[in-house]
């Protein structure tokens, strides 16, 4: 890379960084083990681990186990909220763990559930801080403030990962049913033909608009509809 290139990396890599400080109240992201990426195609491990997946294990083995996820029993505690924060103080955008500590959130109509260092909503700017390219991250948050009744602003998350013009099916799918629940139908009808387009089932999108009444079909290709269908001919 040119020392002009690596310039402009930098220069747009500080200004993404200006923009997704974090408030006080959500600490920093500095600390003796991490942050590392959840995503394994974005993260480059560092010689200490043999890989991504071992580095992850340790943390899931200790932490993150099937009955913290479901929020049945903490690991190292009596509650899941210790573990789900040290899980989410490693991997800040650990998507799995994110979903667990905004349902835990919600099942206990508490903005920080017990034994969490912050609050749900910290956690979701730490992790857009931290990887503001995750689309993930911004729907799962977009799902837990359309949950809490706050549509406007998971549509702007929302329309965060559309503007990235995403090829992806399931992302497309994705941003369709969250465009309905956050009764955007238009731009939900929008998302469902790109993603039914990719052969991918849409079944479930369709069946949201449709009980909203605003399902539509593709419209025809023009003149597709007029044109007679010419009768196959056969020799006598």
């Amino acid at each position: 890379m040119s020392r002009l290139g690596a310039a402009l990396v930098l220069a747009a890599t500080a200004s993404l960084a200006a923009a997704q400080t974090l408030p006080a109240e959500c600490g920093t992201l500095s600390q003796s083990w991490g942050p590392f990426d959840y995503r394994p195609e974005r993260y480059i491990p560092e010689p200490i681990y043999r890989s991504h997946k071992a580095l992850l294990a340790i943390v899931e083995n200790a932490h993150f186990t099937p009955e913290v996820e479901n929020l049945i029993r903490g690991k190292t505690g009596t509650l899941p909220g210790g573990d789900l924060s040290y899980t989410l103080g490693v991997f800040p955008n650990h998507h799995r763990a994110l979903i667990a500590v905004s349902t835990l959130a919600l099942k206990l109509k508490s903005p920080q559930p017990p034994e969490t260092r912050f609050s749900v909503e910290c956690y979701f700017r730490r992790a857009m801080a931290f990887r503001p390219d995750d689309a993930m991250v911004r729907m799962v948050y977009a799902n837990y403030l359309i949950q809490l009744g706050e549509k406007a602003a998971a549509e702007q998350q929302i329309d965060a990962v559309a503007a990235t013009n995403p090829d992806s099916p399931f992302t497309l799918k994705n941003l369709a049913l969250l465009y309905a629940d956050a009764q955007n139908y238009d731009k939900a009808l929008q998302f469902a033909h790109r993603a039914g387009a990719t052969g991918l089932n849409i079944d479930t999108v369709k069946s949201k608009l449709q009980q909203a009444g605003r399902w539509q079909e593709v419209p025809a290709a023009d003149g597709a509809a007029s044109e007679p269908r010419a009768e196959p001919q056969h020799s006598r």
